[in-house]
């Protein structure tokens, strides 16, 4: 039999031991809930004042617990809305107060305080350095497309105009970035990009990126642009390889012929210049001999006029020595009727008057030769050439 059946349990005892409707006797069952939160209402109703509400069983209970509970909530949100106000702004930040809306003053380093929700703060670093990195194809000058990867730093110089000015400034920043560096891209060779020419695109990035910047007024400032390597894309990056051979091999063959002509080149000049000073050394001693030859000319004149005989003479004695310095073999006769004929070997003593003039100054062994000509010459009769036989 049941044990909530009539007449069934004597003792009227539920199964966990306890007794139904009495206030005493036995165990109780599991507190209740909604008691339970009765108590704890009615200890925070005590704790401020409030009414007492009855409870189910009709005892007399506080009536005044939602007052209570609205002041708890009303302590608890002032001071979370206390906590939120307060902040404290690091030596490289700055902080932008908005009031209803509109700019009321920029906050430097140090604690300080707000009034949400009439106020707004925009706490910003602006001393550390952002980077932005970006990368995509360019058609450069000569219709060429080439990947360019860049780097912009840059940092919030600012912060009224960062806050104020420009809905999302950095992704403006962005739009100009690829916007100056198309501009730039397209009006460079590859060459440049590729090469040596990196540096200067880059400058020219930075500085038309500023521009833009200072144009929207942002509030920002490009400290750097950094080109890395760039390159063609993969797809006809083998052709591009074989273009930079090609260049390469280009530009050797043009080295080689600039080599080549600059041995050649200064010899030839070099030659042309020996060849003229030849030319005009050459006329200046036909113009001195020639000037010497009339002197010379004039002054014996002169002295013919004086002794005419003994200027003859002398006269014939040097075309004597020049015809037989210039004649290898001499015959000599003697007097009338004598056919003695002596041979004079003038070659060796040529060969021999050269040696010892090469040893002493030219213009000594000449004069000696005349002399010994001239003094041995006039002692003999007759002198007579082969030829003149």
């Amino acid at each position: 039999m049941a044990w909530n059946e009539p007449g069934g349990n004597s003792n009227n005892q539920d199964p966990w031991g306890g007794r139904r409707g009495g206030n005493g006797g036995g165990r109780q069952g599991p507190p209740d809930l909604d008691e339970a939160l009765r108590k704890l209402q009615n200890k925070l109703n005590r704790l401020f004042g409030g009414k007492r509400r009855p409870d189910s069983g009709g005892s007399g209970q506080s009536s005044g617990g939602g007052t209570g509970l609205i002041l708890i909530g009303l302590a608890l949100l002032f001071g979370l809305w206390l906590y939120n106000a307060f902040y404290v702004v690091d030596e490289q930040e700055q902080a932008v107060i908005l009031r209803f809306g509109k700019y009321y003053e920029t906050v430097g380093p140090g604690l300080n305080i707000y009034f949400p929700p009439m106020d707004r703060k925009f706490q910003e670093n602006v001393t550390r350095e952002r980077a932005y990195s970006k990368q995509g194809q360019m058609l450069t000058q000569d219709e060429n497309i080439v990947e360019v990867p860049l780097t912009v730093q840059y940092k919030i110089t600012d912060l009224e105009s960062f806050v104020l000015n420009v809905d999302q400034p950095e992704v403006s920043l962005q739009h100009a970035t690829e916007s100056a560096l198309r501009h730039v891209a397209g009006s460079t060779t590859m060459d440049q990009l590729l090469t040596s020419g990196r540096e200067q695109v880059a400058n020219e990035v930075r500085e038309r990126l500023q521009r833009f910047l200072d144009n929207y007024k942002t509030g920002i400032t490009v400290t750097q642009v950094n080109i890395q390597s760039a390159a063609a894309p993969r797809e006809v990056q083998e052709a591009f390889d074989d273009v930079i051979r090609a260049r390469e091999d280009e530009q050797r063959e043009r080295n080689q012929a600039e080599t080549y002509a600059n041995g050649v080149i200064p010899e030839a000049r070099g030659q042309a210049q020996r060849i003229l000073e030849e030319a005009n050394g050459y006329r200046e001693e036909v113009i001195a001999r020639a000037q010497g030859e009339a002197d010379r000319f004039n002054k014996l004149v002169a002295e013919y006029e004086k002794a005419p005989q003994v200027t003859r003479e002398r006269l014939y004695l040097d075309a004597i020595q020049e015809v037989l310095s210039q004649s290898s073999k001499v015959l000599i006769t003697g007097e009338a009727g004598q056919n003695n004929l002596l041979y004079l070997p003038l070659d060796k003593m040529i060969q021999s008057r050269a040696a010892s003039a090469s040893e002493t100054p030219s213009s000594n062994g000449s004069s000696d030769a005349a002399s010994t000509s001239v003094r041995t010459l006039p002692q003999l009769p007759e002198v007579r050439t082969r030829e003149s036989r």
